[in-house]
């Protein structure tokens, strides 16, 4: 474990630095405050032992700045101190010290604290890691891996207000099965969900690097094309059209089953702002514009509420 020393002594520095080197740990040492915490604002220590009185920014300080600042992680600090005095703990405690080690101190109680120390932080790991993975759950569609509704939603939302702060254009795509019902009527709903796992995975082998692809609902699609104008979107779109319908799924009782989809494209320029609702009104618009066409097509929506075929 990286741990950081705090002392102006620097007979105590190397006497704490030998008993944690030999502990195993990896230590780094500096002679006050702010010395520590330009370690800190560089490097990711998760501990820190620090001294309570040191020229220019003292232990207690030193805490305070830890507590107050925006760090992506825990910090665990060791208030190590002469003060051995019932008010001088609490007031070492009181400005965030986690733990508390008088001068002089014995190795044995030291290695002890750390190893509290180091439970804690391991346990704030793991919470962390269940907290991010929960939030993951949270953005994705449980069949399919896509992003979920909310979470395509919110990535629309960003990139217009970044298409709308850099001047350039965003265009989004809606896909739909064509006739999926009958697929879940025919096949039943067990080869319905592989249909629709096809249908993302090649969604995904078909993007751009940078489009964003998540499920709308039930056999919906939505993309979003960040900087493309309707030209672009539209051959994203139509290259993922003639993906799907290239690709085939394997029958569990032989032959395959071919799959189409219908898409409609929408976008917006500087010269044409749009709120994300109308644009996505605009792509089902174009969607059904598809649909009435004949299906297994692309159609991108035009101002004026015309549309042609992409």
């Amino acid at each position: 474990m990286r741990i950081l020393i705090a002392d102006d002594d620097a007979f105590m520095r190397r006497i704490l630095e030998a008993s944690l080197t030999q502990a195993g740990h990896e230590v780094l040492a500096v002679a006050d405050g702010q010395a520590a915490w330009e370690v800190l604002e560089q490097d990711s220590v998760r501990l820190v032992i620090t001294d309570w009185m040191m020229p220019g920014m003292d232990g207690p300080a030193l805490i305070r700045r830890i507590r107050g600042a925006d760090l992506p992680y825990y910090v665990y600090v060791i208030l190590l101190t002469a003060r051995d005095g019932k008010d001088d703990v609490v007031q070492g405690l009181e400005a965030g010290a986690d733990d508390y080690l008088t001068k002089p101190f014995d190795p044995n109680e030291l290695r002890a604290r750390i190893a509290i120390g180091q439970r804690i932080l391991d346990l704030e790991t793991r919470l962390r890691a269940a907290r991010d993975q929960l939030r993951e759950l949270a953005t994705r569609d449980s069949l399919t891996g896509l992003l979920n509704r909310r979470a395509i939603y919110e990535h629309a939302a960003a990139e217009l207000a970044r298409a709308r702060r850099e001047a350039k254009p965003l265009g989004l795509a809606m896909l739909d099965i064509d006739h999926f019902k009958s697929v879940n009527d025919r096949f039943g709903h067990a080869v319905g969900d592989q249909a629709l796992c096809l249908v993302a995975d090649t969604i995904i082998r078909s993007r751009r690097p940078y489009d964003w692809v998540g499920r709308w609902g039930g056999e919906e699609f939505l993309l979003v094309l960040p900087g493309a104008g309707p030209e672009e979107a539209g051959g994203v779109a139509e290259r993922v059209r003639a993906a799907v319908a290239a690709a085939s799924l394997r029958l569990r009782g032989g032959g395959h089953l071919r799959l189409q989809v219908s898409v409609g494209v929408a976008g917006t320029s500087p010269a044409t702002p749009a709120t994300l609702d109308m644009l996505i009104q605009q792509a089902d618009e174009a969607l059904y514009c598809a649909k009435r066409a004949g299906r297994n097509r692309v159609c991108v929506y035009q101002d004026g509420a015309q549309k042609r075929d992409g």
